[in-house]
């Protein structure tokens, strides 16, 4: 029998893209107010319908560009110049996930050093950086006095799962950089990742275990006192992609 693609019903594709960042010390997630239905006014991850002639990268990096304003790196390399670390996180197929169609989402993580304010667009009444922990309070998320309701979707679940990516990566890889500028501190580092992972970290240990990693931190031969005190050595990302040894989370 030919194939007949009328007898399989049709569906949908999109990218949701889970972009985090570190502002003020904190892990935040962008996150933009829905102006259309379905979940009209509620909050959302950044995504949208993938085109006729795109491939799934092709749509993550444009709706990142979109949304951000930063272009989409290699996973091996570390962004930089205005560019982020862009990765496929998983997929989601629920049937019931959309009420409009069947839509399945193909979700990716973005990591990008702290970002200015985000300017909402397409279906997106408002955009905002919110620590991720408010977005997964087990109530909802809302703000300015308005209610508090659970992300759109299964948004939830996607931040969730992303965050957890985040988390766990940057402690065999080199990723806690595309958090940081070009050049940076080890304390700068050291706060990305006490954000990430939602601890307090002993400086010393830190700057001996970051500094001993092989391929880890290259020094610029630069110092800066834009965090105050005493001149900090200046770093840039070294060529390692994995941390031998690892940077293990610490239990809490």
């Amino acid at each position: 029998m030919p194939y007949d693609p009328s007898a399989f019903p049709p569906f949908a594709v999109t990218v949701d893209l889970v972009v985090l960042t570190v502002r003020r010390h904190a892990l935040c997630a962008l996150a933009v107010r829905r102006g259309e239905s379905p979940f009209k006014g509620r909050w959302a991850l950044p995504g949208g319908f993938v085109r006729a002639d795109e491939d799934l990268a092709q749509a993550a990096a444009r709706e990142l560009a979109e949304e951000t304003g930063l272009h989409a790196h290699d996973p091996a390399v570390p962004a930089r110049d205005n560019g982020a670390h862009l990765e496929q996180l998983a997929t989601y197929g629920d049937p019931e996930r959309d009420p409009r169609m069947r839509v399945v989402s193909v979700a990716h993580l973005a990591l990008a050093p702290d970002l200015p304010a985000p300017r909402a667009g397409g279906d997106a009444s408002n955009a905002r950086w919110a620590p991720v922990e408010e977005l997964l309070q087990q109530d909802g998320y809302g703000r300015d006095g308005e209610a508090a309701a659970p992300l759109a979707f299964d948004h939830t679940r996607i931040l969730s799962d992303g965050v957890e990516r985040a988390r766990s990566k940057i402690e065999y890889s080199s990723l806690a950089t595309a958090f940081c500028p070009t050049e940076f501190t080890v304390g700068e580092l050291r706060r990305v990742y006490e954000a990430v992972w939602a601890v307090a970290l002993d400086p010393r240990n830190f700057h001996r275990k970051v500094t001993g990693t092989p391929g880890f931190l290259v020094p610029t031969g630069g110092t800066t006192t834009r965090q105050g005190g005493r001149p900090a050595q200046l770093f840039r990302a070294g060529g390692a992609t994995l941390l031998n040894p690892p940077m293990l989370r610490p239990e809490v």
